[in-house]
């Protein structure tokens, strides 16, 4: 069967952009170009994998562009010199340097400069603050979409990284590279001057490190909390909890009972109206026999039956 195609009849050419993203501000002429914004942009969703390393994408193009970085095949030429590439951003790159502009995009608040609009787009974002990919699992944002799609890996737990000498996997590809430096090379490049620890992996190293400094970078500047939620200014000590927190913004409510419709955000409050299904009643006194399937029936009885009231004498 043929491919069905994107085209757009001559005739019925029009300036008219009638798909309209309702999460952005892109719109379309076309509604196979809006479906795959949608996946592209938003949904996070990488159908498409290299099964040389694992490299996703969510077009079926920019994968066949990849596999040419294997196959050594380099259809992109320079029209000034023998220069050829797999990918036009390495030919726009080296075209720079016979315009001799090598960093166009400049940065007009700071120093910094880029070759590529989006590495630009990037940067600007810490000037404005502006995190405009979002997990919809959990209210994660961050300013880049690779950072995205490596998030939601967390969610989905895929790690598409596969070692080919044993059967580890990885959920970006710098810890794989990280396991196979550690695991199979068996080198320990980093060593501690003060003790003799050495480690595979710098990160670690800096982290040993602060055991001899006692130094503690992660402070927040206007109390001891480090994770904070930006849609309330809610503050916690740990990020799990803010993770719990936001679903009371995004409405998620992952846990989900199999014997009712009941859902809840938390995995503690399922349990306890599991215990409704199963008249499990975990919450004990301790100065009588009473027993309730939640706690609140449990403060309740407390109240009225133990707790001194002098007024009643």
């Amino acid at each position: 069967m043929a491919e069905r195609s994107c085209e757009i009849p001559v005739d019925n050419l029009t300036t008219d952009k009638p798909h309209k993203c309702d999460q952005c501000d892109y719109s379309t002429a076309r509604k196979c170009h809006f479906n795959r914004h949608i996946v592209a942009k938003h949904s996070g969703e990488k159908p498409y994998m290299c099964g040389v390393c694992g490299f996703r994408t969510a077009y079926k193009p920019a994968l066949i562009k990849h596999m040419w970085t294997h196959t050594g095949k380099k259809p992109y030429k320079c029209d000034q010199c023998d220069f050829s590439a797999a990918r036009i951003c390495e030919l726009n790159r080296h075209m720079a340097k016979h315009t001799g502009e090598i960093k166009p995009y400049k940065c007009d608040l700071c120093d910094y400069a880029a070759v590529r609009k989006h590495h630009f787009e990037q940067h600007m974002s810490k000037h404005t603050g502006d995190k405009p990919y979002m997990c919809r699992k959990c209210g994660y944002r961050t300013a880049h979409k690779s950072t995205l799609s490596r998030h939601i890996r967390t969610h989905t737990g895929e790690k598409p990284y596969k070692c080919d000498q044993c059967d580890y996997s990885a959920l970006q590809n710098s810890h794989l590279k990280q396991h196979i430096m550690a695991k199979h090379n068996g080198d320990e490049l980093y060593m501690c001057g003060e003790c003799g620890y050495r480690t595979a992996y710098m990160s670690h190293l800096i982290l040993h490190m602060r055991t001899h400094t006692g130094e503690k970078p992660y402070r927040c500047d206007q109390c001891d909390k480090l994770y904070m939620c930006g849609e309330c200014g809610y503050r916690t000590a740990q990020r799990t909890t803010l993770l719990l927190h936001l679903r009371t913004h995004t409405g998620g409510k992952p846990y989900k009972c199999d014997q009712c419709d009941y859902s809840a955000a938390q995995k503690c409050h399922l349990q306890e109206h599991m215990a409704k299904h199963t008249g499990d009643k975990r919450y004990e006194c301790d100065h009588c026999d009473f027993s309730a399937v939640e706690k609140k029936y449990l403060d309740s009885h407390i109240v009225k039956h133990h707790i001194f009231k002098p007024y009643m004498l």
